[in-house]
């Protein structure tokens, strides 16, 4: 393989992959225009998840079928805090007839207007039927806001339930990839500018990584068309993956190829020396990252699963740009490139081996054990946050400021029963069990009313309005107990959906997919390690590290949510993608790192090797993790609540693991067991290495 990663350092092979990359980037944004057909494939609607085995799912075809089609509910909410005048039943009777006139063909002449019993408000509703693709929802809605809101005189006019959440999610994700993209590549620009400090060279990796975001979209747009179910949030984590994940690829070959520039003339040589060096290292990384996110794939939750194969081809794809196309361009350049820090054979004065990192390395050895458990007792204190944690936030506290269907839904809740806003739906499927089934719904606490609203094949469709606002965790727990009651009444194939049900059906579904994946990602992950550094006892100690630091990372988070930021709660599906993602990633500083070490260690011993492999790659590593994390916290610019804090989560715990875990910890375990770290490999047999060890570095002291 080490003949596979030199051949982008070819004479000819360079002209080769560079042409080869550069065409295939003008069809792909040109002509075929394959980054755009990505992103109107985005699904950004919640039924769109859901597990096929869900009750919900099965309740959803069937109403659909009653209903003769996907339909969202569309409810526009008026309300005078001091009563409803004669002026205000006017404007509304307007409205009607004007929506109605307006109205897209997808929308259902608009019902009421039921006016609540203490004479304040007033409610219009109209069913949306979807076809699946944000437009359908988004437009309509949009018309109906442009059309009654904000008629003033203390009038207040609000847009809201089941479409008006779905309209205001979907225009959020629409814009996300555009400002997200432009955030990060900016982070990523200024981040090279202070790490080559050359205002020529930050082009070639920028460039690259460009190349590898655009074609890992292509690609994406045809895992989409093979049914991959991707979302705007999904999306954008792909973005951040690829410029993350590229850039610090790109930055570990950079850094390996400058140092082979100090030692040889002959830029080709070089930089194929650099690619065999680092190439594996790069390339094992990129596995792990890859099956790591490819253990999403086994997710019950669409949109979790989805994640999976889209994440890890972006991975992949930024992997094969940084090893192929970035070669490339770095040899085509040369040296000059890196003006005015030009790296100059037989440079002597650059040894990679001594520095700010190898004295760090040297303190750590002093006293490795008292440093070791003083990091343990650092990450177990942060990770204690845990103990606050809660799963509060949902649909309708997940956005960051005011939107409109929020707001609707809060001025509703002051005049009607919460759930007026989104119905549960219920389906009977035989018709003499329908009146035990409604007075089975009505006793059921948190039940406000029950009224059928059709029938069809599939059976008869009641609308269940819950006296909780749909999107609480307070209406969520209603779920269960109408679904034993309603069955009980009716039997086992009655089901029970609509928006209430969905929610709580996808947050099981997490739960479940948290507890599945977890311990498969570790397992795939200590296999590849073995297989990497060939023994057991290192794989263990970094999986042990990785974990801990992911939980300290969401114990700080979960601090900061509640305390600094207020926000509600924490998204059920944090645990499981900030675990993914630092696993993944905080492994891969990990494998830089002990990978370098092992090359060492062949060469001079334990001891020596982890000091080696720590000054040669400390800097590298921390401006790589400083890259990634700052990418990731580019999520916090996003108006959703789960991507600020699954931004924060993975932003913190790169940082964590770059400057403590990678730098402190792992190497104080390291120079503690000492050789005994590579059993069951011959390096952990090696007799005396600890004593060569300390004698090498005594003489390399006494040298320097």
């Amino acid at each position: 393989m080490n003949k596979l990663f030199a051949i982008p350092a070819g004479r000819r092979a360079k002209w080769v992959i560079f042409i080869t990359f550069v065409v295939a980037l003008i069809i792909t944004a040109g002509p075929a225009n394959l980054p755009k057909k990505f992103s109107d494939n985005e699904q950004n609607e919640t039924t769109s998840f859901l597990p096929g085995s869900a009750e919900s799912t099965k309740a959803l075809k069937a109403a659909d079928e009653i209903r003769k089609g996907e339909r969202v509910t569309a409810v526009i909410v008026y309300r005078r805090p001091s009563g409803l005048t004669s002026a205000d039943q006017a404007t509304i009777s307007d409205d009607k007839v004007a929506l109605d006139e307006s109205r897209a063909v997808n929308v259902s002449p608009f019902r009421g207007p039921i006016f609540s019993t203490d004479g304040t408000a007033a409610l219009l509703t109209a069913e949306i039927k979807t076809n699946g693709e944000g437009k359908s929802i988004l437009d309509p809605v949009t018309a109906m806001r442009k059309e009654v809101s904000n008629p003033g005189g203390g009038l207040e006019v609000k847009v809201t339930g089941g479409a008006g959440y779905s309209a205001d999610a979907i225009k959020i994700f629409e814009g996300i990839n555009g400002t997200l993209l432009l955030a990060a590549s900016a982070l990523v620009f200024l981040l090279l500018i202070l790490i080559y400090r050359s205002p020529i060279f930050l082009w070639i990796p920028l460039l690259a990584v460009g190349f590898a975001e655009i074609g890992s979209r292509a690609v994406g747009y045809f895992l989409t068309e093979m049914g991959v179910t991707v979302n705007g949030q999904a999306s954008s984590i792909l973005s951040i993956l690829v410029l993350g994940a590229g850039t610090d690829y790109a930055l570990l070959l950079v850094a390996r190829y400058r140092e082979e520039l100090r030692k040889h003339e002959d830029k080709h040589e070089a930089l194929a020396l650099a690619l065999r060096s680092a190439g594996p290292a790069i390339f094992a990384s990129g596995i792990t990252v890859i099956a790591s996110l490819l253990c999403l794939s086994l997710a019950q939750v669409n949109g979790t699963a989805g994640l999976g194969p889209i994440g890890a081809m972006g991975v992949a794809v930024a992997m094969v740009s940084m090893l192929t196309v970035l070669p490339a361009m770095l040899v085509i350049t040369g040296r000059w490139a890196f003006w005015p820090r030009v790296p100059r054979f037989g440079d002597s004065g650059a040894d990679e081996t001594h520095g700010s990192w190898r004295r760090v390395g040297e303190r750590v050895a002093a006293r490795p054990r008292r440093v070791w458990v003083g990091s343990l007792a650092i990450l177990i204190v942060f990770a204690l946050g845990l103990l606050n944690y809660n799963d509060g936030l949902t649909q309708g506290n997940s956005f960051r400021g005011e939107v409109e269907s929020v707001q609707g839904q809060q001025l509703l809740s002051k005049s009607f029963p919460s759930g007026t806003n989104a119905p549960t739906d219920v389906i009977v499927g035989q018709a003499d069990k329908v009146d035990g089934v409604i007075a089975a719904a009505k006793s059921v606490p948190g039940v406000a009313a029950v009224a059928p609203v059709g029938s069809g094949a599939s059976g008869e469709l009641l609308s269940v309005t819950l006296k909780p606002a749909p999107y609480t965790t307070e209406a969520f727990d209603v779920i269960p107990d109408l679904r034993a009651a309603v069955k009980r009444a009716g039997g086992s194939d009655v089901l029970v959906g609509g928006p209430t049900a969905v929610e709580r059906d996808l947050r099981v579904a997490s739960n479940h997919d948290t507890l599945l994946i977890v311990p498969i990602t570790l397992l795939v992950v200590f296999l590849i390690l073995i297989l990497l550094l060939r023994s057991v006892l290192a794989p263990l100690l970094l999986i042990g590290t990785v974990i801990l630091s992911f939980a300290a990372s969401l114990g700080v988070g979960v601090v900061v949510f509640d305390l600094l930021f207020g926000f509600p709660g924490n998204d059920p599906g944090l645990p499981l993608f900030a675990f993914v993602f630092l696993v993944a990633l905080g492994i891969d500083y990990n494998i830089f790192l002990m990978a370098r070490v092992r090359e060492e260690t062949l060469k001079v011993g334990t001891r020596s090797g982890m000091l080696r492999g720590l000054a040669v790659t400390g800097g590298v590593i921390t401006s790589a993790g400083i890259v990634l994390a700052g990418t990731f916290a580019i999520l916090a610019v996003l108006p959703l609540v789960f991507l600020t804090e699954l931004g924060f989560v993975i932003a913190f715990g790169v940082l964590l693991d770059t400057f403590l875990v990678r730098s402190v910890l792992v190497p104080a375990l390291v120079f503690d067991i000492g050789p005994k770290v590579w059993w069951p490999s011959r390096l952990a047999q090696r007799a005396g290495d600890s004593e060569r060890d300390a004698t090498s570095e005594e003489q390399s002291a006494s040298a320097t």
